[in-house]
């Protein structure tokens, strides 16, 4: 198993964020992992991207511990929903930046920006500042700087939280194809229930700082565990409730 937790645990002051979580991914593949707001979602991918220090359980990444590894020592890469790009520099920096810090050979660095930005349909945006994008294309060149440095997890984060539908799920397709393209292993925290079973390899439901996990969508929808009915009713409400607000 590539990217193993183990009894995973985190509080803050009296609250239990996260409560005994265990999750494996296989390498080059996606755990969706759909939860409502405040379920500890977030937390999971901060506590495994290093940037939070667990308070109990292991982290293993290709069967070597990284609990207490760094943040820059894990390779993993951590995006959030706003995309953060480097204002001062324009799409081809933007995307090169990766290869620039790790003092890849101009010519290589080259051609694997320009690969990268034709994977992404942004080669004629190569030039662009940032100011000039719209908001699925600086999330596409998001995208790439994080891709291009080929880590060993991509931790999502609600990425696409902040598109409109149409855009969002161009984005979806996107993404999935590219991450095929380079292999990634990845961890996609969504709280919208078709965008989790789009992206997701397995699927994951987090409650009150708890993970179920499933092996494939039909496992996620076929099972008899208590209150999952009751979740995926509210998650088809929601959406539901989404659809009828854009018709107005």
């Amino acid at each position: 198993m590539y990217l193993e937790v183990q009894g995973l645990k985190k509080t803050f002051g009296q609250e239990t964020v996260l409560d005994d979580i265990a999750l494996r991914v296989p390498r080059n593949s996606i755990l969706s992992i759909l939860g409502r707001s405040g379920s500890g979602k977030t937390t999971l991918l901060k506590v495994i991207a290093g940037l939070e220090k667990p308070d109990g359980g292991e982290i293993l990444l290709d069967g070597q511990r990284v609990t207490d590894v760094s943040p820059q020592q894990r390779n993993m890469v951590y995006l959030y929903q706003e995309p953060l790009l480097f204002p001062h520099m324009n799409v081809f920096e933007n995307v090169a930046f990766g290869l620039h810090i790790r003092k890849v050979r101009n010519p290589e660095l080259r051609a694997r920006t320009h690969r990268m930005l034709s994977e992404l349909g942004l080669g004629e945006h190569a030039r662009k500042t940032v100011k000039q994008l719209s908001g699925g294309q600086r999330q596409r060149v998001a995208f790439g700087r994080a891709l291009i440095i080929k880590p060993s997890v991509l931790l999502l984060d609600e990425p696409f939280g902040a598109l409109d539908s149409e855009t969002r799920s161009k984005m979806q397709k996107l993404l999935k194809r590219v991450m095929r393209e380079f292999q990634m292993t990845a961890i996609f925290v969504t709280h919208d229930l078709k965008e989790a079973l789009v992206m997701g390899d397995q699927i994951g439901l987090m409650s009150a700082g708890g993970l179920e996990c499933y092996p494939d969508m039909n496992a996620f929808l076929s099972t008899a565990h208590s209150g999952l009915d009751e979740e995926i009713a509210f998650w088809n409400f929601i959406q539901g409730h989404r659809s009828l607000s854009s018709k107005d």
